[in-house]
């Protein structure tokens, strides 16, 4: 494989989809991973003509699925260059003492350990290449708390913390490590926190402009095309009319 390798879990929808375009486009070959196998399939149409595509369909709460399909990639498509830890979601949005134990498990499970897992795979390659770069991709959450935010404000300190501890660890290798923490983006996000309801999804986004997944995609390319001896190492972003992850400047509402 010439090109190099940027593995992309969550790949099916939002930040992650729109990451496969834009580093495909920057000449990246590109693995996509998801569990929805025919948005899969179509992602592969969406990416420049000549684009190396790999598709990988596993839950990253699985850790055997994770471990069988990082293992089923062919031999030149081993050396990933650039790990995106993109998959994460919010379910549910309760006061703590009406939290669902199987909403804070998805959470925990998605967010946290599913990164892990799929981290634990690809990093020994990068420790023994001594090169590669890695993106967690947290969120504001995982840096401030707000009210019904327990569970999920948590997974994401824990990505904020691991991310940093990944830092430190593998400083010695030459890995890049970094951080994107957006704030309010207009994905399927507030869709799933919501369980489908399309109303209460769609007021979280109206008065004022969110980020699209492509504002983060950007952030992304910028930091893979960074000379080696630049690092992003951790970055916010928000929409203009949000100043934390309450204070938000709606108009006419």
């Amino acid at each position: 494989m010439e090109k190099k390798i940027a593995f992309i879990t969550g790949a099916t929808s939002g930040i992650g989809k729109a990451c496969a375009q834009y580093l495909a486009e920057e000449g990246f070959a590109i693995i996509a991973c998801g569990r929805r196998k025919e948005r899969l399939i179509e992602l592969k149409t969406l990416l420049p003509e000549n684009t190396p595509y790999q598709y990988l369909v596993f839950d990253v709460r699985e850790k055997r699925a994770v471990y069988s399909a990082i293992d089923s990639l062919p031999e030149d498509w081993q050396k990933i260059e650039v790990l995106i830890n993109n998959a994460g979601n919010a379910h549910g949005l309760d006061f703590i003492q009406n939290g669902s134990e199987d909403d804070w498990d998805a959470m925990m499970d998605i967010n946290v350990k599913g990164l892990l897992y799929v981290s634990k795979k690809i990093i020994p390659g990068m420790v023994e290449r001594k090169h590669g770069q890695i993106i967690n991709i947290g969120s504001t959450a995982g840096k401030e708390v707000y009210p019904k935010g327990n569970v999920y404000c948590g997974s994401k300190h824990a990505v904020d913390a691991i991310t940093k501890g990944m830092r430190l660890d593998l400083n010695p290798y030459g890995i890049k490590v970094m951080a994107i923490n957006p704030g309010l983006v207009d994905t399927e996000f507030s869709l799933v926190r919501f369980k489908g309801d399309e109303d209460k999804a769609g007021n979280v986004y109206q008065g004022f402009t969110p980020l699209k997944a492509e504002d983060i995609a950007d952030v992304v390319r910028f930091a893979v095309t960074r000379p080696p001896h630049v690092v992003l190492a951790d970055v916010i972003v928000l929409p203009t009319a949000q100043a934390s992850t309450t204070q938000i400047h709606k108009e006419g509402l």
